[in-house]
């Protein structure tokens, strides 16, 4: 019997590798160390279904509590890792106690950026949302007529913004950049996705940041914009990005470079220590990316199983996300990661749409709003590596199908 596995996190990858190397019948002794205090769960919902009140914490659950001493995986929460000490193999516990390991994976995800203090950021009422608590206690303030102010047009601002009008808020969102998106997807998608929020009733300002939060007696009731307006605030929800957690590593020695930095095989610089999910930095065609998604955690993780129970293959990422909005599912198949073009394409149904991403001759990406044959098709030229016509993907006369054909 192999020596025992540590596993530090408890979240999508960190259960996708235990779970994987059960189903691989390796028969190692797996400890997982998580920091909340509930079992494994889905993340996605949280600030969706969950928040809406459609869907009960128990189904957002991965497996049931006898799930883990069936399989023989320890797991124990509550349980915060102080430090790494890779010399005598083992990880050191807040309460002082120390877990030996043969193999140790970092599954320790990513934090959400905050406000700073300085500027209101620690006022009562402001938010991340990143886990089960966070959620809670959205779902006591989110009600019908408070006004929210949401800060960061990505995909999480915008989520939370569906979620806030479907629940009868009144929301503000705030994108320091020209535009929202900026940094995740091209003009045309972002342009379709600003016009679906505000034809819900979201108030988008873009090139707008935020001065400073204005609290009464510690709590948010307005905020200064950057261009001197000053709007009543009940809540705000901040959506400006994430940390990775790699502070752990970083401190054991481990490479580091805004993230913990694996290879192929989610190796770190310690044959004996793997990385995977939200905290990894993993090579993507010569660049150096950490991927922040519900796939990319749990094929990663289900690769580090197979290589552990045995196998030898790579992990050759392919990338795909996707984000609900109201009744919008924009689904995204590749990685836009330096584009140099793009091409819209109208879809069947009213109000669906693909935007197709270029880099030179290449195709690497495209974005499917309400339209699943775009994406379908998309994937299948990207997991085949075949080229596709740019003036074929822009004529909606003709059929996918035939570019896969």
């Amino acid at each position: 019997m192999a020596g025992r596995l540590v596993i530090v996190g408890a979240g999508q990858a960190a259960f996708a590798l235990a779970a994987k190397l059960r189903m691989l019948k390796d028969p190692r002794p797996i400890t997982m160390l998580g920091n909340e205090p509930v079992l494994p769960y889905q993340r996605p919902p949280l600030s969706k279904k969950y928040l809406l009140g459609e869907m009960s914490f128990d189904r957002l659950l991965f497996r049931p509590e006898a799930w883990y001493a069936e399989n023989d995986v320890e797991i124990r929460l509550s349980t915060p890792v102080e430090a790494i000490d890779r010399a005598t193999r083992s990880v050191r516990l807040f309460d002082g106690s120390d877990i030996p390991y043969e193999t140790l994976a970092l599954a320790t995800g990513a934090t959400p950026r905050r406000l700073p203090p300085a500027i209101g950021g620690d006022l009562e009422g402001v938010y991340t949302v990143r886990d089960k608590a966070d959620a809670d206690r959205l779902a006591e303030e989110m009600k019908p007529g408070h006004r929210l102010l949401i800060v960061g047009g990505g995909y999480i601002g915008l989520e939370a913004a569906a979620v806030a009008r479907k629940l009868g808020l009144d929301v503000t969102l705030i994108e320091m950049a020209d535009r929202i998106l900026a940094r995740v997807a091209a003009r045309a998608t972002a342009d379709a996705i600003r016009a679906i929020h505000e034809a819900e009733g979201v108030s988008i300002f873009e090139k707008t940041g935020l001065t400073r939060l204005i609290g009464d007696e510690g709590r948010i009731k307005a905020a200064e914009l950057s261009d001197g307006r000053v709007i009543d605030a009940d809540m705000v929800i901040v959506g400006i990005g994430v940390t990775p957690n790699d502070r752990l590593a970083a401190d054991a020695g481990l490479e580091v470079q805004s993230g913990i930095v694996v290879d192929a095989f989610g190796r770190t610089n310690d044959p004996a220590v793997f990385a995977m999910g939200d905290c990894a930095v993993q090579d993507w065609k010569g660049q150096q990316v950490r991927l922040e998604s519900v796939q990319n955690a749990v094929d990663q993780a289900e690769a580090v199983a197979a290589v552990l129970a045995g196998g030898s293959e790579p992990y050759r990422p392919k990338p795909w996300f996707w984000s609900d909005q109201y009744d919008v599912k924009l689904q995204i198949a590749g990685f836009n990661l330096g584009y140099d073009e793009t091409v819209t394409r109208a879809g069947a149904r009213e109000g669906s749409l693909s935007i197709w991403y270029f880099r030179g001759s290449d195709f690497i990406a495209v974005d499917a709003i309400n339209d699943a044959k775009a994406y379908v098709t998309g994937k299948k030229l990207l997991d085949t590596g075949r080229s596709v016509d740019r003036t074929a993907i822009a004529d909606p006369a003709v059929d996918l199908k035939s570019l896969i054909a």
